[in-house]
């Protein structure tokens, strides 16, 4: 059975109550302290501490103090004005144990309508979380759609700049091949003339040399002599006719059928093949402590390729960094980087140095189909990786246009359209 404590002493000011319960041996998280507005009840075993307000008291400011064998209450009245004492009148022990069950149910409700409270309080903050989130990465993906719009312009009017120089360089050529026929024309005229005036000429000394002689010449053995000299020196070979030399070149094979064949963006690739490959030596005389191979983009692929299958994919990325320093028009090294980035979790970096791959491997043909879906598929692996999945599906399926027979891209772009659609995949 409990001890009740009855000595105890309390004070008060026109706002505060200040009670003073005198416990043995009681310690900070020993004492069980339960208050309500009109209600205080202190449980120590044995002692049991329990009173019912003369008044209502603010239960949200009050405070209790534990220590040295003694609990100090301050309490705030929710009315001003002095009480006439701390306990109300004494009260049967039903209608203490009523008054306390009570008390108990209200502070449950309120303990209730609190933990209710925090739950809505919390449920809003995650809300805003999630919404904070959801323009988060609407933002990224709208920088990433700025981003490769971007790249399609750049990409639109480099190819119209194209279009334009060749236009330019097609007027030019034909400007030069018809002032050329123009002077082989004049220079035909000149010739004729030349000929004919050679034509008349022969003609005029054979007429003078058809003449019969005189008699008196013929005796003297000496005027036929001359004519005949005469003619040999006016008689001057004419030149020869001109003519154009015809020359065939032995046109490259495509393996793609005549028509299929898109012969304009073939040629367009082989094109910038070789202006990739002749500006190799462009960037070397900036880099003079390099040894010899290392002056070579090939060489320096190679050697990226063999650290990568090793693991050291960082050395791999310096490798490829420097090759695309001395030539940055070779598509591979770009390719081979990014693959180094998705293994480093670059995963920005991995999208960048693949869409400059797939900028580069254009027009697409069928030299460089494979190159273009390994490009689609690691910019679509680090899209899927930073949870940008539409985008990611995009990538596998233009990978999937190229080859639409490959099964591991047939699967993963389906795993992707499950998450998209937010559905679990088939087992």
């Amino acid at each position: 059975m409990p001890l009740l404590v009855r000595d105890y002493t309390w004070d008060q000011t026109e706002t505060q109550i200040f009670i003073t319960v005198p416990l043995k041996g009681v310690r900070a998280g020993k004492a069980d302290i339960f208050c309500t507005e009109d209600y205080l009840k202190v449980n120590f075993p044995p002692f049991l501490f329990e009173v019912v307000l003369f008044a209502s008291i603010d239960e949200s400011k009050s405070s209790a103090k534990v220590g040295n064998g003694v609990i100090i209450f301050t309490l705030y009245k929710k009315e001003s004005g002095m009480w006439e004492q701390l306990p109300t009148v004494e009260v049967s022990k039903e209608k203490l144990q009523k008054k306390r069950e009570n008390a108990i149910l209200a502070a449950q409700n309120k303990a209730q309508e609190a933990a209710t409270e925090k739950a809505i309080k919390k449920r809003g903050n995650e809300k805003y979380s999630l919404e904070k989130m959801m323009k988060i990465e609407e933002d990224n993906r709208k920088q990433i759609e700025e981003m490769k719009e971007q790249e399609r312009r750049n990409a639109t009017k480099e190819l119209e700049e194209w279009k334009l120089q060749k236009h330019e360089e097609e007027e030019l050529k034909r400007k030069e091949e018809l002032k050329r026929k123009e002077e082989l024309k004049i220079a035909r005229h000149k010739i004729e003339a030349e000929k004919r005036r050679m034509k008349k000429e022969d003609n005029k000394i054979q007429n003078i040399g058809s003449r019969r002689p005189n008699r008196h010449s013929v005796n003297r053995g000496t005027t036929g002599n001359i004519f005949a000299e005469n003619s040999k020196e006016q008689i001057i070979p004419s030149p020869r006719s001109a003519g154009n030399i015809q020359i065939h070149f032995t046109p490259r094979v495509f393996p793609t059928a005549l028509r299929e064949s898109l012969v304009d963006e073939e040629e367009e690739w082989l094109r910038k093949q070789a202006e990739a490959r002749r500006a190799e030596n462009a960037n070397i005389a900036n880099l003079k402590d390099l040894k010899e191979e290392e002056k070579n983009p090939d060489w320096l692929k190679d050697k990226g390729n063999k650290l990568f299958a090793s693991g050291d994919y960082l050395a791999a990325t310096n490798a490829y960094n420097l090759g695309i320093q001395l030539n940055n028009k070779l598509p591979v090294l770009y390719l081979n980087r990014a693959a180094c980035h998705l293994k480093l979790r670059n995963l920005h970096k991995a999208i960048e140095d693949s869409s400059t791959a797939l900028d580069l491997l254009t027009p697409a043909v069928p030299d460089n189909a494979s190159s273009r879906l390994k490009a689609h598929i690691r910019r679509g692996a680090a899209f899927c990786e930073l949870e940008l999945y539409v985008e990611g599906l995009q990538d596998y399926e233009a990978a999937l246009k190229i080859d639409p027979s490959n099964k591991t891209i047939q699967e993963d772009a389906e795993k992707i359209r499950h998450v998209i659609q937010g559905t679990p995949p088939d087992l």
